[in-house]
């Protein structure tokens, strides 16, 4: 493996010395990106990518060479680990993801197993190998995945939700069900991610999306629970340095003490929070990752200067701060506004960091 060029992300992490603040973007290979559509239109579908690793990592370095980021991240989708679970995923256009085959009761959840990561889901790991290969060491590559938590909602609902009442209803009458089904899907995305970081993801990701639906106490227990329970699995040093982890729930504000109690390296921020906020929280103990809101890039060249100016104060003097967006950048965000926030951060962020 080549010699990494950029480790800023991966010191910001670890609250290690860096020269400015680290930057990427959620969904920054994607849609936004007409390199991206001239990609997609050109393999037929959105799994076809995935599914190709010469293509996954095309797309993963498409935002590469526009950019100044300081990260790549694999070009995936959440869903796969309940793809290879046999549950029939397709994606239908304008709707989103659907599953043929949801879970509804408990005999559903004994017919599914862990997959093999290297068995029906090496074509993920193909696109690791791929893309590392493919960047030479210019920035690390950060792996993820879905949390169990949302990783069972479109499970349970057969695709996106806005109410989550089929899986709330699981929860609160067959709690028993829905433990077994988290159960699983953690063990499931621990070895998953184990083998991203084994194929060379550097850093990795678990997305919590819809964690920020449950009340507190439900949260801890079928959320954060099963987060922490991944965590304590990982493989935390490869290639002779660490592997930061890092935890985002969206909406997830109010619980960022218990989140950065599970052991993870850093905290994701959605926009709903004051980064000096969760700085006095938190930010002594972990470093935290975000958090402006996606539609500010939607703004004038100087607004959104403004924005991250606010945001780096926010966190103040020293490292431990990764910038990115609250959650993913919007299908039809212009690209130059894109640039302008990602070289705010790099020329802002400098004199927050002592040499």
């Amino acid at each position: 493996m080549s010699a990494l060029q950029n480790d800023r992300y991966l010191r910001a992490l670890l609250k290690q010395p860096v020269d400015a603040t680290p930057v990427w973007m959620m969904r920054q290979a994607g849609r936004y990106l007409p390199e991206y559509r001239a990609l997609r239109a050109e393999a037929g579908s959105f799994m076809n990518l995935c599914q190709n690793p010469e293509l996954a990592s095309e797309v993963t370095l498409q935002p590469l060479r526009r950019f100044d980021l300081d990260a790549a991240i694999l070009f995936s989708d959440i869903l796969t680990i309940p793809d290879a679970m046999g549950l029939g995923l397709r994606f239908e256009t304008g709707e989103g993801p659907k599953f043929d085959r949801p879970i509804t009761c408990k005999a559903d959840v004994e017919k599914i197993g862990v997959p093999d990561p290297e068995g029906e889901l090496q074509y993920v790991m193909n696109a690791v190998r791929q893309i590392r290969k493919d960047l030479q060491g210019q920035v690390p590559l950060i792996g993820f995945s879905g949390s169990p938590w949302t990783l069972a909602t479109y499970m349970v609902e057969g695709g996106s939700s806005k109410a989550f009442t089929k899986i709330k209803g699981m929860m609160y009458s067959e709690p028993a069900t829905l433990h077994l089904l988290l159960d699983l899907l953690a063990n499931s995305v621990t070895q998953y991610l184990n083998a991203q970081i084994k194929a060379g993801a550097q850093s990795v990701m678990i997305f919590d999306t819809w964690g920020g639906v449950l009340t507190p106490r439900d949260y801890r227990e079928f959320s954060l629970q099963y987060m922490h329970k991944i965590v304590d699995g990982l493989i935390r040093e490869n290639e002779g340095r660490r592997v930061p982890v890092t935890l985002f729930t969206k909406n997830g504000g109010m619980w960022l003490e218990a989140i950065a109690d599970t052991g993870c390296d850093a905290v994701g921020l959605d926009w709903t929070i004051e980064m000096a906020d969760a700085k006095a929280r938190i930010g002594d103990r972990v470093a935290l990752q975000g958090n402006m809101d996606p539609s500010m890039l939607y703004a004038s060249a100087e607004r959104i200067e403004q924005e991250v100016a606010h945001i780096l104060a926010g966190f103040g003097q020293g490292s431990g701060h990764v910038f990115n967006l609250g959650h993913g950048i919007h299908l039809d965000v212009p690209p130059e506004n894109a640039k302008v926030f990602v070289d705010a951060v790099h020329r802002l962020s400098q004199p927050y960091h002592t040499r």
